[in-house]
């Protein structure tokens, strides 16, 4: 179901005014938080702080990349599209930042105590996985590297539907509890996710139905 029968267009100056929007507040948030962590002004335990908002953001920024695709059939409109990689760009930013913080300020680049904290918290394992991801994603972006890699292109971002619950699990594990505000995320992701399963559940199904088939000819030949 689409929401307009012609397709939703924006003039070239307002999709760069919308992107402009969109830098000035990513960079300019993120910028703002570690003047704010540095400068004391981030309340009595600021890199606690800078860890929690610079996670929650990079997950904010990896939903709002995934609402894209649904949005421009929804519209239908190719637009969103326009602003994807722009906005999966800084999800892996805010990822790095939250682990640059963690490993920097809270544990002041004490590599025998990140090895510690690996072993202990295995939920920072998980974190690690999704941004290695994420950064293979933001490193494979660019169209020149799209055309080189051909089909292996998609499937290699299809995994962004991988780091998705990885980065949910890892949030809510290291919030220790899978309610209050994660459960809100879970429903999200579930919500973004579910044209996804569908598609996957289909064409699961059919592969099948082929495969029996296959055998079916196979048996009646011998």
């Amino acid at each position: 179901m689409t929401f307009r029968k012609k397709p939703f267009r924006l003039t070239l100056w307002q999709r760069r005014g919308l992107k402009a929007f969109i830098h000035i507040f990513a960079l300019g948030y993120i910028t703002w938080l570690f003047f704010a962590g540095v400068t004391d002004q981030l309340g009595p335990d600021p890199v606690n702080t800078l860890i929690n908002e610079t996670g929650t953001w990079a997950i904010h920024f990896l939903l709002l990349t995934l609402t894209l695709s649904p949005l421009a059939k929804w519209l239908p409109s190719p637009e969103p599209m326009h602003f994807r990689r722009m906005i999966g760009v800084y999800t892996f930013v805010y990822a790095f930042a939250h682990l640059f913080t963690y490993v920097f300020f809270e544990l002041q680049l004490d590599m025998a105590l990140v090895a510690s904290e690996i072993v202990s918290r295995p939920y920072i394992i998980v974190g690690m996985v999704a941004l290695l991801l994420l950064f293979a994603l933001t490193a494979t972006s660019f169209k020149r590297i799209q055309r080189i890699m051909g089909r292996k292109w998609q499937k290699l971002h299809n995994s962004i539907y991988l780091i998705l619950p990885l980065a949910l699990l890892h949030f809510s594990w290291s919030q220790k509890t899978f309610w209050q505000e994660p459960v809100w995320y879970w429903m999200i992701g579930l919500i973004l996710m579910s044209p996804r399963m569908k598609h996957w559940y289909v064409t699961y199904q059919k592969k099948s139905q082929k495969k029996s088939k296959d055998k079916s000819a196979v048996a009646r030949e011998h």
